[in-house]
Protein backbone atom coordinates (compact mmCIF):
# COMPACT_ATOMS: atom_id res chain seq x y z
CA UNK A 1 0.00 0.00 0.00
CA UNK A 2 2.64 2.14 1.02
CA UNK A 3 4.39 1.85 -2.86
CA UNK A 4 1.41 2.67 -4.16
CA UNK A 5 0.92 5.66 -2.79
CA UNK A 6 4.31 7.01 -3.14
CA UNK A 7 3.51 6.39 -6.65
CA UNK A 8 0.49 8.44 -6.76
CA UNK A 9 2.37 11.61 -4.72
CA UNK A 10 5.33 11.30 -7.91
CA UNK A 11 2.16 10.81 -10.40
CA UNK A 12 0.87 14.15 -9.41
CA UNK A 13 4.12 16.02 -8.95
CA UNK A 14 5.33 14.85 -12.38
CA UNK A 15 2.20 15.66 -14.11
CA UNK A 16 1.90 18.79 -12.50
CA UNK A 17 5.73 20.10 -13.80
CA UNK A 18 5.21 18.75 -16.93
CA UNK A 19 2.34 20.87 -17.54
CA UNK A 20 4.13 24.31 -15.08
CA UNK A 21 7.50 23.68 -16.76
CA UNK A 22 5.94 24.33 -20.14
CA UNK A 23 3.54 26.94 -19.19
CA UNK A 24 6.24 28.80 -17.27
CA UNK A 25 8.83 29.11 -20.34
CA UNK A 26 6.14 30.53 -22.74
CA UNK A 27 5.00 33.11 -19.69
CA UNK A 28 8.67 34.09 -18.96
CA UNK A 29 8.97 34.27 -22.76
CA UNK A 30 6.53 37.08 -22.66
CA UNK A 31 8.89 38.86 -19.72
CA UNK A 32 11.06 41.20 -20.99
CA UNK A 33 14.02 42.61 -18.30
CA UNK A 34 16.21 45.02 -19.42
CA UNK A 35 19.13 46.08 -17.83
CA UNK A 36 20.74 43.13 -17.88
CA UNK A 37 23.21 41.14 -20.61
CA UNK A 38 23.37 37.33 -21.30
CA UNK A 39 24.01 37.04 -24.52
CA UNK A 40 26.86 35.36 -23.69
CA UNK A 41 24.65 32.10 -22.58
CA UNK A 42 23.78 30.43 -25.87
CA UNK A 43 26.86 29.10 -26.78
CA UNK A 44 27.10 27.57 -22.86
CA UNK A 45 23.92 26.23 -22.75
CA UNK A 46 24.12 24.93 -26.21
CA UNK A 47 27.53 23.36 -24.83
CA UNK A 48 25.15 21.56 -22.18
CA UNK A 49 23.09 20.74 -24.39
CA UNK A 50 26.00 18.45 -25.93
CA UNK A 51 27.42 17.22 -23.14
CA UNK A 52 23.86 16.03 -21.88
CA UNK A 53 23.95 14.15 -25.31
CA UNK A 54 27.38 12.76 -24.84
CA UNK A 55 26.84 12.17 -20.94
CA UNK A 56 23.41 10.10 -22.11
CA UNK A 57 25.50 7.91 -24.47
CA UNK A 58 28.04 7.20 -21.69
CA UNK A 59 24.82 6.11 -19.55
CA UNK A 60 23.59 3.67 -22.14
CA UNK A 61 27.21 2.27 -22.16
CA UNK A 62 27.36 2.05 -18.54
CA UNK A 63 24.46 0.02 -17.59
CA UNK A 64 25.01 -2.00 -20.65
CA UNK A 65 28.31 -3.02 -18.90
CA UNK A 66 26.20 -3.54 -15.80
CA UNK A 67 28.06 -0.10 -13.72
CA UNK A 68 24.98 0.59 -12.60
CA UNK A 69 26.10 2.83 -9.89
CA UNK A 70 28.00 4.91 -12.90
CA UNK A 71 25.08 4.51 -15.02
CA UNK A 72 23.05 6.19 -12.10
CA UNK A 73 25.31 9.12 -11.54
CA UNK A 74 25.76 9.67 -15.05
CA UNK A 75 22.09 9.85 -14.92
CA UNK A 76 21.59 12.35 -12.52
CA UNK A 77 24.22 14.49 -14.30
CA UNK A 78 22.15 14.35 -17.11
CA UNK A 79 18.91 15.82 -15.26
CA UNK A 80 21.18 17.94 -13.51
CA UNK A 81 22.49 19.42 -17.12
CA UNK A 82 18.72 19.81 -18.16
CA UNK A 83 17.61 21.74 -15.22
CA UNK A 84 20.36 24.15 -16.00
CA UNK A 85 19.87 24.62 -19.49
CA UNK A 86 16.24 25.14 -18.67
CA UNK A 87 17.36 28.31 -16.14
CA UNK A 88 19.59 29.95 -18.75
CA UNK A 89 17.50 29.12 -21.95
CA UNK A 90 14.80 31.48 -19.84
CA UNK A 91 17.17 33.90 -18.06
CA UNK A 92 18.69 34.68 -21.99
CA UNK A 93 15.12 34.95 -23.49
CA UNK A 94 13.94 36.95 -20.94
CA UNK A 95 16.54 39.60 -21.20
CA UNK A 96 17.02 39.80 -24.67
CA UNK A 97 15.46 39.96 -28.14
CA UNK A 98 14.71 36.63 -29.77
CA UNK A 99 16.96 35.68 -32.47
CA UNK A 100 15.03 35.54 -35.95
CA UNK A 101 16.38 32.84 -38.42
CA UNK A 102 18.17 34.40 -41.88
CA UNK A 103 18.65 31.14 -43.70
CA UNK A 104 16.59 31.22 -46.69
CA UNK A 105 15.41 28.29 -49.42
CA UNK A 106 15.46 24.96 -48.56
CA UNK A 107 17.59 24.72 -45.63
CA UNK A 108 15.05 27.72 -43.58
CA UNK A 109 12.18 24.63 -43.84
CA UNK A 110 15.24 22.37 -42.43
CA UNK A 111 15.91 24.56 -39.73
CA UNK A 112 12.23 25.20 -38.52
CA UNK A 113 11.29 21.59 -39.07
CA UNK A 114 14.50 20.41 -36.66
CA UNK A 115 13.53 23.52 -34.01
CA UNK A 116 9.69 22.68 -33.77
CA UNK A 117 10.41 18.71 -33.13
CA UNK A 118 12.76 19.84 -30.54
CA UNK A 119 10.44 22.38 -28.81
CA UNK A 120 7.44 19.54 -29.36
CA UNK A 121 9.65 16.75 -27.97
CA UNK A 122 11.43 18.59 -25.07
CA UNK A 123 8.06 19.01 -23.94
CA UNK A 124 7.34 15.55 -24.30
CA UNK A 125 10.45 14.64 -22.77
CA UNK A 126 10.13 16.16 -19.20
CA UNK A 127 7.32 13.68 -18.02
CA UNK A 128 9.40 10.75 -19.75
CA UNK A 129 12.46 11.52 -17.87
CA UNK A 130 10.97 12.05 -14.46
CA UNK A 131 9.17 9.01 -14.66
CA UNK A 132 11.82 7.11 -15.29
CA UNK A 133 13.86 8.20 -12.61
CA UNK A 134 11.41 7.68 -10.21
CA UNK A 135 11.08 4.15 -11.35
CA UNK A 136 14.55 3.29 -10.89
CA UNK A 137 14.82 5.67 -7.87
CA UNK A 138 11.81 2.92 -6.49
CA UNK A 139 13.51 -0.30 -7.79
CA UNK A 140 11.04 -0.89 -10.39
CA UNK A 141 13.68 -1.63 -13.07
CA UNK A 142 11.34 -3.69 -15.27
CA UNK A 143 9.07 -0.78 -15.66
CA UNK A 144 12.50 2.08 -15.65
CA UNK A 145 13.28 -0.48 -18.68
CA UNK A 146 10.55 -0.51 -20.59
CA UNK A 147 10.24 3.67 -20.36
CA UNK A 148 13.30 4.14 -20.59
CA UNK A 149 13.67 2.77 -24.28
CA UNK A 150 11.30 5.36 -25.35
CA UNK A 151 12.42 7.97 -23.54
CA UNK A 152 16.15 7.63 -24.44
CA UNK A 153 15.85 8.19 -27.80
CA UNK A 154 13.91 11.30 -27.34
CA UNK A 155 16.15 12.99 -24.63
CA UNK A 156 19.30 12.57 -26.62
CA UNK A 157 17.42 13.63 -29.87
CA UNK A 158 16.45 17.39 -27.73
CA UNK A 159 19.92 17.49 -26.66
CA UNK A 160 21.17 16.97 -30.10
CA UNK A 161 19.26 19.51 -31.74
CA UNK A 162 19.83 21.63 -29.49
CA UNK A 163 23.29 21.88 -30.87
CA UNK A 164 21.79 21.67 -34.42
CA UNK A 165 19.97 24.91 -33.47
CA UNK A 166 22.15 26.70 -31.70
CA UNK A 167 24.95 26.02 -34.82
CA UNK A 168 22.37 26.80 -37.64
CA UNK A 169 21.01 30.02 -35.75
CA UNK A 170 24.02 31.40 -34.18
CA UNK A 171 25.51 33.49 -37.11
CA UNK A 172 22.22 35.73 -36.81
CA UNK A 173 22.95 36.45 -33.34
CA UNK A 174 23.41 40.27 -32.74
CA UNK A 175 26.53 41.00 -30.91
Amino acid sequence: MELVNKELKYKKLIIGLSVAIPLAVAVLFGVKIEGYDFTFLPPIYATINGVTAVLLIAALAAIKKGKIKLHENLMKACIALSASFLVMYVLYHMTSESTPYGGEGAIRYVYFFILISHILLSIAVIPLVLFSFVRALSNQFDKHRKLARVTFPIWLYVAITGVVIYIMISPYYVH
